[in-house]
């Protein structure tokens, strides 16, 4: 999942600055600093983040299939990115909108996966009702 959710995020954001014609950089994948919504790079951020979240949402499908592991899966996620973010930058995330825009995406990635995966796990099984050979 940690392979998804950095690859979905790399596109998005390789996307969004494509779009802008900004350049990437690992500091709007790992800075706190840059999330917000007061600057142009700190929304476009923002949002590759939260379509990152719709798409994990859609890894937990194909990857995970159990309704019940994808809230555990969702914060093994953030909590592997808060110490890579932690990691990178040499201090702790202090940014409220960096927390805001997390659990945002804990919970859309956690709620929209729980939602596929059970629709996934309650389709009906198909019988086969072909009829009994004559012995």
């Amino acid at each position: 999942m940690q392979t998804v959710y950095y690859g979905s995020l790399g596109l998005w954001l390789a996307l969004v600055d494509g779009l802008v014609h900004s350049s990437p950089s690992l500091d709007q994948v790992f800075d706190a600093e840059i999330l917000g919504f007061s600057t142009p790079p700190g929304r476009l951020s923002t949002m590759s983040f939260v379509l990152n979240a719709l798409t994990c949402a859609l890894g937990l499908l194909y990857f995970i299939r159990r309704g019940k592991q994808c809230l555990d899966f969702t914060v093994t996620v953030h909590f592997f990115h808060l110490l890579g973010c932690w990691l990178y930058s040499s201090r702790f995330p202090s940014a409220l909108t960096w927390w805001l825009v997390q659990a945002v995406c804990i919970a859309l990635m956690a709620v929209i996966g729980e939602y596929l995966c059970m629709r996934s796990e309650l389709k009906e099984i198909p019988l086969n009702s072909a009829p009994k050979s004559s012995v």
